[in-house]
């Protein structure tokens, strides 16, 4: 493949973030719209309760899948890899039927008004889920073969079509927001999986034409989205269904079996840990709908930068090493060009994650009260606990930074036999974390939440720093050196810290906009400390983005 694979790491990366950024920022707007016209019992209901109910099955059923066909994409069989990664409609339509019961008949149930909405928007999201895993042969092809910007437009389509469905509805019935929710799910996942197929409707004739022409006519499409795509399998949109590929071998590929398997074991462990705080709210009766949206508002604040920067950076630096390097070899019988590129290339992450999240922490503590109250007005604000949820939420956004680095690492380079062992030490993560959370809540209230989380990531980094450090043993790469931040750039951190703590003390009640100033000047000094130290990295950085836009324009 002639792809550069670090160079598609990075762009996914890039687009990825002014991604979520856009949905992130639809999101906090339609949350604060819902809010001051619809109630806080009905975002609880439609944040909490259906989005986990559609996150919890689209994770099972595509994660485990998706994860395993990535793994080495030069070997793959592609008539196997379709067939497989087709499995996620039947299983997702399995799950739903059991999570919708339970959504249903188990779970405490919602207010009586809302009931007939509540129903009719869980067999909606599971319907959307179905629709969804539709397109995931589309969405592995896509990303295997690098279509960084097809993802980040078409995914913008959905989450902006879905949002102008639902404000559209809602506006009209207010009485029925919770059917608009439903409503626009099923029609913005319709659109999604249109876009999808539709594109590579329109592009494969026109690759195949160019394949069959002359050699100057390839030349002239070496700069377009059809150059370095000679080894591109499929020859009609109809290949990404499954069974229509020629396949001299057995219908499913073993080993990509057996690596799904783990997989799974893997995916559900880590989706307990992700929304471990929604499974405690919606199972036991711990905070009321109402409390629940407040303490989703603030935990999706208090995680922007863990949504939008570090997942996201997470995802492409899983990609890139599990591109370059191989499972079942050890360091030392690889490729050292690609061991030693990734591991520059860990370090580097480590460092950024680090420093940002430092950087959330430091300026978290000041500025919290600041935020919520330009977000959600006096209202938000009037009760304290959310402003100590978000001060807390800051200590945790740098542990999961650091962890989405070394955890993405570590399960892009475990074996099998690896992935197995550490399903089991998942399993006592996630009890652990679970009952932490239960017992927490009762004693410290939400921020028990935020507390048990902290404890959870503390132990998953250390096992994940413990495999690091036993993979390079035997070399003179030390990759975790980048999560140690320099000396001055420490001190400058604490110096803000207590400054823009003192501006918050004497300052704030005076003027906000003198606060934020206070702020902003020492925060431009952080950002500047830490910049002089890291020029290298910096005109590395700088140097790439010169030739990219140098070949762009020749």
């Amino acid at each position: 493949m002639g792809r550069n694979i670090l160079k598609s790491s990075v762009q996914n990366a890039w687009f990825s973030i002014i991604f979520q950024i856009l949905f992130r920022c639809i999101t906090f707007i339609l949350n604060a719209f819902i809010i001051r016209t619809l109630g806080q019992e009905v975002l609880g209901i439609m944040n909490v309760r259906l989005l986990l109910l559609e996150s919890t099955i689209l994770f099972l059923s595509k994660e485990p899948l998706l994860k395993a066909c990535l793994t080495d994409i030069k070997s793959h069989n592609w008539a196997q890899v379709i067939n497989q990664i087709w499995l996620s409609v039947p299983i997702s339509g399995i799950l739903g039927l059991v999570l919708v019961y339970i959504w249903i008949n188990v779970l405490t149930p919602t207010e009586p008004i809302y009931l007939s909405q509540y129903r009719l928007g869980c067999y909606a999201v599971a319907l959307t889920c179905i629709v969804e895993q539709c397109i995931q042969s589309v969405v592995l092809v896509a990303q295997s073969y690098c279509f960084v910007k097809l993802k980040v437009v078409i995914e913008t389509i959905y989450i902006v079509s879905r949002t102008i469905i639902f404000l559209v509805l809602v506006i009209n019935h207010p009485n029925e927001a919770i059917n608009a929710f439903s409503i626009a799910q099923i029609i913005s996942a319709v659109i999604l999986c249109c876009c999808y197929y539709g594109f590579f409707f329109w592009y494969i004739p026109i690759l195949n034409r160019i394949k069959s022409e002359s050699n100057d006519k390839e030349k002239e499409a070496k700069k377009t989205i059809f150059s370095d795509m000679g080894d591109f399998p499929f020859n009609s949109v109809w290949d990404f269904f499954p069974g229509i590929m020629d396949n001299e071998e057995r219908m499913l590929n073993r080993d990509l079996c057996l690596l799904t398997a783990s997989f799974v074991k893997q995916s559900v462990v880590k989706q307990v840990l992700t929304e471990g705080e929604r499974y405690v709210m919606t199972i036991s009766p711990v905070l009321t709908f109402s409390q629940q949206s407040m303490y989703d508002i603030v935990n999706n604040l208090g995680s922007l930068a863990a949504r939008f920067i570090f997942r996201p950076i997470e995802d492409s630096a899983y990609f890139y090493f599990t591109q370059m390097i191989k499972r079942d070899v050890p360091l030392k019988s690889q490729e050292q060009k690609h061991i030693s590129e990734s591991a520059e290339v860990l370090a580097q992450l480590c460092k950024v994650v680090m420093s940002i999240g430092l950087v959330v922490v430091v300026f978290g503590q000041a500025y919290s009260y600041t935020v919520l109250y330009l977000y959600g007005g006096p209202k938000l604000v009037e009760n304290n606990l959310t402003v100590t949820l978000l001060r807390f939420h800051s200590f945790a956004i740098v542990l999961l930074a650091v962890n989405g680095v070394t955890e993405g690492y570590v399960f892009a380079t475990m074996n099998n036999e690896q992935l197995d062992r550490y399903n089991y030490i998942m399993v006592i993560f996630s009890i652990t974390f679970l009952l932490i959370s239960y017992i927490f809540t009762y004693i410290f209230g939400p921020v028990g939440f935020i507390l048990a989380n902290c404890i959870n990531m503390c132990a998953r980094i250390i096992h994940s720093i413990i495999f690091i450090e036993k993979k390079y043993k035997d070399t003179k790469h030390q990759p975790l050196i980048g999560l140690i931040p320099t000396y001055n750039f420490v001190i400058v951190l604490i110096v803000s810290g207590i400054l823009t703590k003192l501006s918050e003390i004497y300052i704030l009640n005076t003027s906000i906009i003198l606060h934020i100033g206070v702020g902003a000047i020492l925060f431009i000094i952080t950002i500047s400390t830490w910049a002089l130290e890291n020029l290298t990295l910096l005109r590395l950085g700088y140097d790439k983005y010169k030739r990219r836009a140098s070949l762009k324009t020749d």
